[in-house]
């Protein structure tokens, strides 16, 4: 095995600048030249033109060369580590009294950056952690990283999946596969502010569940009572879920995928078992809205899935999320609630608000902001990296 730490990048003259301010990503653009021959995933040093130390990390290739572990020289990386650094992550869940009870256990316990530990995610859904690696070297380290996760929660679950089939950078040549890394978990039902989901972390979407959405589902639920109700891009079928034990009138559930209605209707029945006010319908979402009666819905939920994965992307992305409101605005009920989103971390709060706007504007509907939503307190955002408040949502009214 290689020994940690032999490697060395010197960055070019002021590009440190952003790492004195700790944001936690080297840029390939900014290294001057490399000591040794890394692999991907392998730490390495990071030193200033003036050969001082300033960061840690792992290395990768593409754009972002290194992502930032430690700013301290002295910092070893490995199974301490990571325990600590999943512990101060479990500690601040705990002091938030997120998770941790039979009515609400599915929360997220490493949200990346937002926790100092960047290309790592990890969701708890009952008794299962399931790991997610978006940078080569936490899947290098990830079962040190398993071992940590396990000390750290002890009792409170059994089992470790590991899910980076999908996530990973495809150059990287590391042909990872899903599996338990410990244990091993068949009940897969989980609880959410006391409603249960089946969550499918062998074949669903991120790590099996939005998660994220948690407390934007919470306040749909408080204004869907007598309302009939649009979930658009459904996926699991978490907000139609919470309009039902709010008290709608009915719930329409829509998504492409046949594998996300299947999900959605199995997550109704969970919970209300024989309710004849859901259907759900596997169709285009643009077709859909197309051929809706005007004025039928009185609360519409936009969630789509990321329109802009990168930056080039972000002219298409912002005309995306515009055609897609001016149909829900032009379509909805006066005094009719839109519930939508941007999961896109490239298209900022600004771009988005600047596309429902001029969405509103092609179709004179007088609209009003009620809420400004975004990821939940288990979705935390480093200040030093802001980049990381990927989620943006709005709450309006439409007269």
């Amino acid at each position: 095995m290689k020994t940690k730490h032999m490697y060395k990048a010197y960055l070019k003259p002021g590009k440190e600048e952003s790492l004195k301010r700790f944001h936690p990503w080297v840029f390939s653009g900014a290294i001057a030249r490399i000591e040794g021959q890394p692999e991907e995933g392998d730490i390495i040093e990071v030193y200033t033109a003036q050969n001082e130390f300033i960061a840690k990390g792992h290395c990768q290739i593409g754009s972002i060369a290194i992502r930032v572990l430690s700013f301290r020289q002295d910092e070893k990386i490995d199974r301490d580590f990571w325990r600590r650094k999943l512990q101060a992550a479990y500690d601040m869940r705990r002091n938030l009294h997120i998770g941790g009870n039979p009515a609400n256990d599915t929360y997220r316990l490493v949200h990346g950056e937002g926790d100092n530990l960047p290309g790592l995610v990890v969701d708890i859904y009952g008794r299962t952690a399931v790991m997610q690696a978006h940078s080569p070297g936490m899947h290098v380290d990830r079962m040190e990283i398993a071992d940590a996760l396990a000390d750290v929660m002890g009792d409170t679950i059994d089992s470790i999946y590991y899910k980076s089939e999908s996530t990973l950078p495809y150059k990287a040549d590391l042909y990872p596969e899903n599996g338990f890394l410990k244990g091993s978990n068949t009940d897969n039902v989980a609880t959410e502010y006391g409603l249960k989901f089946h969550i499918d972390w062998l074949k669903g979407q991120k790590t099996g569940f939005f998660v994220d959405q948690r407390e934007n589902r919470a306040l749909l639920e408080r204004y869907a009572h007598g309302r009939t109700i649009l979930n658009m891009f459904c996926y699991t079928g978490g907000f139609s879920v919470y309009a039902m034990r709010g008290g709608a009138r009915l719930v329409h559930s829509v998504d492409s995928s046949a594998k996300a209605i299947d999900l959605t209707n199995k997550n109704i029945a969970l919970n209300f078992p024989d309710d004849t006010r859901h259907t759900a319908y596997a169709e285009d979402a643009f077709k859909y809205l197309d051929r809706m009666e005007n004025g039928f819905y009185d609360l519409i939920v936009l969630d789509p899935p990321a329109f802009a994965k990168h930056r080039d992307a972000l002219r298409n992305a912002l005309q995306g999320y515009r055609k897609l409101n001016a149909k829900a605005f032009e379509k909805i009920k006066p005094g009719g609630l839109l519930f939508t989103f941007s999961c896109s971390q490239a298209v900022d709060k600004d771009h988005f608000r600047t596309a429902i706007f001029t969405a509103a504007a092609t179709t004179g509907r007088n609209v009003r902001i009620l809420h400004q939503l975004t990821q939940p307190a288990d979705h935390p955002v480093n200040i030093y990296h802001p980049e990381g408040e990927y989620l943006k949502g709005l709450v309006l009214y439409v007269e």
